[in-house]
């Protein structure tokens, strides 16, 4: 089987997913002029499709910026390390390959039965950050999509009691790095037809991806049960984290209950309220893709 990059991107399946992107980058000020953006490609789909994405503004954006492909090899038994560089040398992207052994400290470390995806993900995370700054990156790209965030939503409800999601961007905690997510808000769906079409040559991840009855991945199945049930709650979802009402929730350090005058809502959310929200979330869904 070839691993190198088939033709170009198909227009018709591409262009809602640079829509999608183009406007996360805009809202979140994501990549400026002069910018050096570290993507890093871990030979999933998400990661090659946000790769397609970057070349692309890189040439039609009104600003300059460059671009280098970090794919971090983690010793996983079997992984094929000609992969990548074929392809990223045959698509003529500036690239560097790091090779840490996480895979035999996360597997020595984590007990039978339970995830790896903790340890796994804080190691990772560690060595591409330093990595960054060794290559004089301003910003590290990473693939995560719409369902990515939502996912991470509802695993903070439910097993953290926590109303958090992923920042589409954030800076590391000792502020060296700024992370960014341009597929914040395009739909996974939108990016496996696509990756599909291109025939990107795919590495399986042999860790955390191996993993069966994962809890993220029985979140994940609920949110597409929902999607296929009514289409645009996905979107209406990932909208109302942009619009959030700290008079309307109990968190005491976002709102001063007892010092401020008692909040006011001026109807009930009834369902012609409810009805005219996902109108125009459906409207948005269709803006989107």
């Amino acid at each position: 089987m070839s691993h190198l990059p088939s033709t170009a991107p198909p227009t018709n399946l591409f262009r809602p997913i640079v829509r999608g992107a183009a406007r996360a980058i805009a809202d979140f000020s994501m990549i400026e002029d002069g910018d050096r953006v570290m993507v890093c490609l871990s030979g999933g789909k998400d990661s090659y499709t946000l790769l397609d994405v970057l070349l692309h503004f890189q040439k039609r954006a009104p600003i300059g910026f460059g671009l280098v492909a970090v794919n971090l090899d983690q010793g996983q038994p079997g992984f094929p390390k000609h992969v990548l560089p074929d392809y990223l040398t045959a698509l003529g992207v500036e690239f560097s390959i790091l090779e840490r052994d996480t895979y035999s400290t996360v597997t020595a470390k984590t007990a039978p039965g339970q995830t790896t995806c903790t340890l796994c993900s804080r190691l990772r995370r560690g060595h591409l950050y330093a990595h960054a700054r060794r290559l004089g990156a301003t910003k590290v790209a990473l693939g995560h999509h719409r369902e990515d965030l939502l996912e991470t939503l509802f695993m903070n409800m439910f097993f953290g009691a926590r109303l958090k999601a992923m920042a589409p961007r954030l800076t590391s905690d000792d502020g060296s790095n700024v992370v960014i997510r341009p597929l914040a808000y395009v739909p996974e769906a939108e990016i496996q037809r696509y990756a599909d079409v291109r025939a990107f040559p795919i590495i399986p991840c042999t860790l955390c991806g191996s993993q069966p009855n994962l809890q993220r991945v029985v979140v994940g199945e609920m949110l597409a049960t929902w999607e296929r049930e009514h289409p645009g709650r996905l979107n209406n979802i990932l909208r109302s984290l942009g619009r959030v009402t700290p008079s309307h929730l109990l968190d005491r350090t976002l709102y001063d209950f007892a010092g401020a005058e008692a909040a006011r809502d001026t109807a009930f959310d009834g369902e012609e309220f409810a009805a005219r929200e996902f109108l125009v979330g459906l409207e948005e869904l269709q803006t989107l893709g």
